[in-house]
């Protein structure tokens, strides 16, 4: 770290430090000036350390009431000068003075400049020894006045600009952020866009074939009809979602949960698809299941989708699956299994999706070989 870096970070310490405990930095400021009144305390020990000990407390109070302090401490050296028990020789005023020009008003300084040449001029030529020095005096305290003056506006200046500086770096924050948003939603709809043109062309042409297919197969008696337009009916769903997926990505803060989701009932239009793709499925419920909250029936929706899509991928040939799903006690239990061979990688991104999905409901999800088959057997909970 370079010398001007080390003085920076020493300052910034010193600031934090004076902000968590001021009264160790007041201190600081009451003992040279105590040491600065030694001489008067030798000579007159009772009156001097009264007089000591009543002006100090205005000390640990300037920082919040710069003026009202300086205005205690004014009368009280005016009053001790006319006593003649002052201490500190018009210190603890030029201290004051320097809070009142760091902290204080515009109209605080130019009354508290006033009252301290006034008072310094008085304890000089009224209340203190005829010597011909006091002009010379005068001059010196005129010089210190001026000094304190200039130092606490000067500190005065330096907070200004860093509290400038801390405002003008919270905007730039803010900016970047915004900026930062900004290119994220300028992605999101260029991505959307793209999966929209290349994506839902595709999807479109599927369909589009398929209508055509089964139309055709129609017209000829071929068996084939019925598949082509399970085809159609599947893309024309998938078509569905993608529009729904993309107005989410476009809307930064849109929540896909207020579009429509697939629920329970959506099984009875996904198993025939699966149906058609060669895989036969059996279907059984039991219990209340059309009461379980919307994001339930999601759940269950996407676990048997998952499943019976990992049963196409690696059950093999000649392979059936079964799907029953039993609502009771506030719970679902979501059962696939299926007799084929194959067994999907370990772990598949179907069996991490079930996972994180049961995960939300508190649920516990079994996968494995059964038999001559895969079972996927998972259980949710209805949130109270």
């Amino acid at each position: 770290m370079s010398t001007q870096g080390w003085l920076v970070d020493r300052q910034a310490r010193l600031r934090a430090f004076g902000r968590r405990r001021p009264w160790v930095m007041d201190t600081l400021v009451a003992v040279p000036i105590v040491l600065f009144s030694i001489p008067d305390l030798i000579e007159k020990p009772l009156s001097a350390t009264i007089a000591t000990l009543v002006l100090l407390p205005a000390l640990y109070w300037r920082r919040r009431y710069p003026f009202p302090a300086f205005l205690v401490t004014a009368a009280i050296e005016t009053v001790e000068a006319m006593l003649d028990v002052g201490v500190g020789a018009g210190v603890i005023l030029l201290v004051m003075l320097f809070g009142v020009a760091s902290r204080g008003s515009g109209r605080a300084l130019a009354w508290a400049s006033g009252i301290t040449l006034g008072l310094l001029t008085a304890q000089i030529y009224l209340f203190g020894p005829a010597t011909e020095n006091r002009t010379l005096t005068l001059f010196l305290a005129l010089g210190l006045t001026v000094a304190a003056i200039a130092s606490g506006v000067a500190v005065r200046t330096r907070r200004a600009y860093l509290v400038a500086l801390e405002d003008r770096a919270a905007r730039l924050e803010v900016e970047r952020d915004q900026r930062a948003r900004l290119a994220v939603a300028d992605e999101r709809a260029r991505v959307a866009r793209e999966m929209h043109d290349i994506v839902g062309h595709h999807v479109s042409v599927i369909v589009g074939l398929a209508d055509g297919g089964a139309a055709l197969a129609t017209s000829r008696g071929e068996q084939t009809a019925e598949p082509l337009r399970l085809i159609g009916d599947t893309g024309r769903q998938a078509l569905s979602e993608l529009r729904r997926v993309l107005g989410v990505l476009r809307e930064e803060d849109a929540d896909p949960h207020l579009s429509p989701q697939p629920g329970i009932d959506d099984l009875d239009r996904l198993l025939p698809s699966v149906r058609a793709a060669g895989l036969p499925v059996t279907y059984s419920t039991s219990g209340e299941l059309h009461t379980l909250g919307k994001g339930v029936q999601l759940a269950v929706y996407r676990i048997v989708q998952e499943a019976l899509t990992n049963t196409l991928k690696h059950a093999g040939r000649s392979a059936s699956a079964t799907v029953t799903l039993t609502a009771s006690d506030g719970e679902v239990r979501v059962r696939v299994r299926d007799n084929g061979r194959g067994t999907p990688a370990a772990p598949s991104h179907g069996l991490l999706g079930m996972r994180e999905r049961a995960a939300m409901y508190g649920g516990v999800v079994t996968a494995g070989p059964a038999g001559n088959g895969w079972l996927v057997d998972v259980v949710l909970r209805e949130p109270s």
